[in-house]
């Protein structure tokens, strides 16, 4: 397969938080139109990684180098690594009471994009990416995540990352909790974001990947990654755990 043009390189990345190092050597390069999903169980420093590389205070790296886009990533804040292109889909997204749908979704999308949107052309666009999530126009008028099932939490994520279109998409446990059809939804919009990013998909199951197919699988132990392989890995690791990992290292 042809690759495209490099968006995120790690090089030995050794990550701590207060003292005690959580990443101790991770290397991965994601290219534009590639897909990797990154399993393991919980602790082995999965989730650390997507919040080192959107820039949370709390984790400091101690060695190694983390590029995007062929630039080194410390040089760039937080709102900087949103507006450069970068999307982080959380665990568990934050509830903001007394902020409708409609109003957070069009100011965070006029400020990654740093461009004024006319009303119709924003109305247009939102409209054809809900229909494309099956979301109903009412979701628009209600607080953001508040009172939300955790699908309408994570349908109103992806809709948010169609509507920003990433260069690099996060997507940490972004299958926690959804029922099938939610699950159904939430891979056609990652499907749909897919072919113009890089795409990294932290997971603890297979599942979701039988409606996204990933090019790479990577399996995560204490910190790095001891495996890697193609949608065979999921399967694999599904099936037999990680304990098979475990003895070979």
């Amino acid at each position: 397969m042809k690759m495209g043009e490099e968006v995120l390189r790690i090089e030995n990345l050794h990550v701590s938080v207060e003292g005690v190092e959580i990443l101790k050597g991770l290397t991965l390069t994601i290219h534009k139109g590639e897909i990797h999903a990154i399993m393991g169980r919980n602790g082995a420093g999965k989730s650390t990684l997507a919040n080192v590389i959107m820039g949370h205070p709390a984790y400091e790296i101690t060695q190694g180098s983390i590029h995007y886009m062929s630039k080194p990533l410390d040089e760039l804040e937080v709102f900087e690594r949103a507006r450069a292109g970068m999307f982080l889909s959380f665990q568990y997204p934050a509830v903001i009471p007394g902020v409708q749908v409609g109003t957070f979704l069009k100011k965070s999308t006029q400020s990654v994009r740093q461009v004024e949107l006319s009303a119709r052309d924003f109305r247009k666009e939102l409209k054809d990416a809900m229909g494309m999530l099956n979301m109903d126009s009412s979701f628009l008028s209600r607080y953001v995540n508040d009172g939300f099932s955790g699908g309408e939490k994570k349908r109103l994520e992806i809709l948010q990352m169609l509507l920003l279109q990433p260069k690099l998409a996060l997507l940490d446990e972004t299958d926690s909790g959804l029922d099938i059809d939610a699950l159904k939804i939430v891979a056609q919009g990652i499907n749909m974001v897919a072919p113009l990013a890089g795409c990294l998909i932290i997971t603890h199951y297979q599942r979701l990947l039988d409606h996204v197919k990933p090019d790479y699988v990577h399996a995560m132990i204490d910190g790095r990654i001891v495996e890697s392989g193609g949608p065979e890995l999921a399967v694999k690791l599904e099936e037999q755990g990680y304990e098979w990992l475990e003895q070979h290292q």
